[in-house]
Order: structure tokens, then sequence, then C-alpha cells
């Protein structure tokens, strides 16, 4: 994956508040392709919601459907990211390591305030 594309992969995934819920919907996609109400049921989260993050990451070649734009049609992964999926796993470990950092210290400052 060049330079320019993992740039790109972060600022989707880590650099955009919906990026913890598209790393989710790529993890989906890795095992098998789904539709977008297949990925909203598996995954706990409203279906426009689920549209939404498909459509930006359509946009910007992280996903694609292969028979096209068809009711109900599949989603799979880009076959570069596919290939490359670690770079997926990457960002959502580190992260979930910096939300865990940032609510551990807004949890801290809190207690400070009311101590």
């Amino acid at each position: 994956m060049d330079t320019s594309r993992r740039s790109l992969v972060w600022y989707l995934l880590a650099g955009t508040r919906g990026g913890p819920n598209r790393i989710r919907i790529l993890e989906e996609l890795q095992s098998d392709p789904h539709n977008a109400n297949q990925l909203a049921e598996a995954l706990g989260i409203d279906y426009r919601t689920i549209r939404h993050h498909l459509r930006l990451l359509e946009q910007n070649g992280l996903v694609r459907r292969p028979v096209g734009d068809a009711y109900a049609s599949p989603y799979e992964l880009a076959p570069d990211l596919r290939a490359e999926f670690e770079v997926v796993l990457e960002v959502g470990r580190r992260g979930r390591l910096a939300r865990r950092r940032t609510a551990a210290g807004a949890g801290f400052r809190a207690g400070q305030v009311r101590g």
C-alpha cells in the first residue's frame, strides 16, 4: 500500500468520529461480503448509519460492490485492502489505546476537580 493510500486509510479510520464504526464494518467484511442490512443487524448499528459509512468507504476505494448498485447488493473489501488488512487492524489497535488513554485522563481530571 503506497503512502498516500495508507494516509487515507488512517484518516478515514482514525482521524474522524466515525472511524471506530468503519473499522467494525471492515472487520465484518473481511470474513464475508454483506449488504447494508446484514451489516446493520450483525453490528447493531442503525441502517442509515451503515449506509453513510459504506458510501464513504466506497467513494474512497476501500470497499466495492462487485455486482453493481442493485438493491441489496453485497459489499466486499477492495482487493488491495484485503491484501494489506493489517493496516486496518493496526489503526484499530492504536485507536482503542488512544481512546482508553483519553477516557482515563478525562476521568482523572474530573476526579481532581471534585476532590
